[in-house]
């Protein structure tokens, strides 16, 4: 039981809050310190993050072949054909005769009635076209890009209408009924020459016989002439040599088509490249020589309690700045990148495609394209700028990486390494230094409340026994005065 004051007249609530206040200083550091480490791995996974996307950005923009490999293409006769650069990385020039396009295998069922004699409805159900007395209907039918006959089980009370469903969702034919006709036509989903084959079950009504179907041959492959060599296709669209052709008409006529490099398009994707990398290392250059105002640690609840939402935010500004200082690893990734870039691969360099290091130190690095420089060497050799930056040196002998390999390698040694200091969201605390720190500290503040909440109720005893003497010592006064004043009369 806390009593308060009664007796001395003393705010003991407050004075033991004030004592208190003091006591707590100790554990507000701990947990200014515990702030400072959580914005620190905040932090780290942040460049983490920005580190996983340009790791990304080099494969997709640099290492894959299809980026330097843009093409315009002129054609003699673009109603005729198209033609699309696909993976090629060479120029390339040549002749084509289409003499016949590739067209898909078309046959019809006869026209279907019912047991009346009148024509059938999409509706209609199979038990009710002519010569159907089974109660249940079976088909296989083989295509010829199928490896086996597909089997197909109908019931009298199924329509017409969902056996085209079925035959065009499960076999390599589209169904479809027309009422205008009463038939089903089928058309192979495939083009070029086709062979479906059609036959009943044995041990089922022979649904083939009754809707008046069997086996067929039809289609044609795409025919033409290719710089001289006579040959065919199943598709109108396909690939040869490296490009992709789409016939459109079959005129029998040479038609000329020949390819350049699309300079603007890989320029494109080297500048987006260089823009990437510039703001990577400016970002991370900022933020390893950010100030540290150590005259503004993290604010507490209390100190917060005290002061408005702007004053919050400016403080916190400067609280949270410089958690990466001269952070090692960052610093390193930095100056190793700067390093590689610097080199030769396969005997050229940077300098001599038009990129170099900018003179401005204040630039930390950025990399300056020559445009004019840049756009020539695309449009001498794009191959030769892809292998700069794109060569594999593991498939050559005495080979080397070519500089987005090597940045690749670099980022992916500096992300795992951050991983192991500041893990990475959802990680628990003990997977990660950092966070092993975080848990010691948890730790050393949930001792030091135990200490204080200790502290505090022996405050409380202390001053609790002083009202209590100083009580029994007013209630003996007042005794020994009732004593005295009752004599003298």
């Amino acid at each position: 039981m806390r009593i308060s004051g009664l007796a001395t007249g003393m705010d003991t609530e407050q004075i033991i809050k004030d004592m208190m206040t003091a006591n707590r200083i100790p554990l507000n550091k701990i947990n200014q310190k515990k702030q400072y480490l959580e914005w620190q791995v905040d932090d780290y996974r942040s460049v983490n993050r920005k580190l996983k996307d340009f790791y990304n950005n080099i494969f997709d923009n640099m290492i894959m072949s299809k980026n330097f490999s843009h093409k315009t293409v002129s054609i003699s006769s673009p109603n005729d054909i198209a033609i699309r650069a696909k993976g090629n990385m060479e120029n390339f020039t040549g002749t084509i005769r289409v003499e016949q396009l590739a067209t898909n295998a078309t046959f019809q069922s006869k026209a279907l009635t019912n047991e009346n004699g009148e024509k059938a409805t999409a509706t209609t159900k199979l038990g009710e076209l002519t010569d159907s007395t089974d109660r249940f209907f079976a088909i296989k039918i083989k295509t010829s890009d199928m490896e086996e006959a597909v089997e197909i089980r109908m019931s009298k009370d199924d329509t017409i209408d969902a056996l085209v469903t079925e035959i065009s969702q499960k076999t390599g034919l589209r169904a479809f009924f027309d009422s205008h006709t009463g038939q089903i036509g089928f058309t192979a989903k495939e083009s070029g020459e086709m062979k479906v084959e059609i036959s009943g079950v044995d041990e089922m009504g022979d649904l083939s016989s009754i809707i008046g179907i069997g086996d067929f041959e039809g289609g044609q492959n795409a025919k033409f002439t290719y710089n001289g060599l006579t040959t065919e296709r199943s598709s109108n669209t396909f690939e040869i040599d490296g490009i992709e052709i789409t016939l459109k008409e079959a005129n029998n006529k040479d038609i000329t088509f020949n390819s350049a490099t699309d300079t603007e398009k890989v320029f494109e994707n080297v500048v987006k490249f260089i823009d990437e990398y510039n703001t990577l290392i400016e970002d991370l250059n900022k933020q390893i020589r950010e100030p540290k105002y150590r005259s503004f640690p993290p604010l507490s609840a209390e100190q917060k309690k005290e002061m408005t939402e702007k004053e919050i935010e400016l403080w916190e500004e400067k609280a949270k700045s410089g958690t990466l200082r001269n952070d090692s690893d960052i610093s390193s990734l930095l100056s190793q990148m700067r390093t590689a870039l610097m080199g030769s691969v396969n005997g050229q360099s940077l300098s001599d495609i038009g990129i170099t290091t900018s003179k401005d130190y204040l630039d930390r690095g950025k990399l300056v394209i020559n445009e004019d420089k840049l756009k020539q060497a695309i449009s001498e050799d794009p191959n030769k700028v892809h292998q700069l930056f794109a060569n594999d040196g593991s498939k050559q002998t005495d080979g080397k990486d070519g500089f987005a390999r090597q940045l690749r390698t670099i980022v992916d040694a500096t992300q795992k390494t951050i991983q192991k200091r500041a893990g990475k969201v959802g990680d628990v605390n003990d997977t990660f230094t950092l966070g092993k720190n975080l848990d010691d500290m948890n730790k050393q503040i949930e001792r030091f409340e135990e200490r204080l909440k200790m502290t505090e109720d022996r405050l409380w005893r202390q001053f609790t026994a002083m009202e209590r003497a100083i009580q029994r010592a007013n209630a003996q006064s007042a005794s020994l005065m009732n004593a005295f004043g009752g004599g003298g009369y």
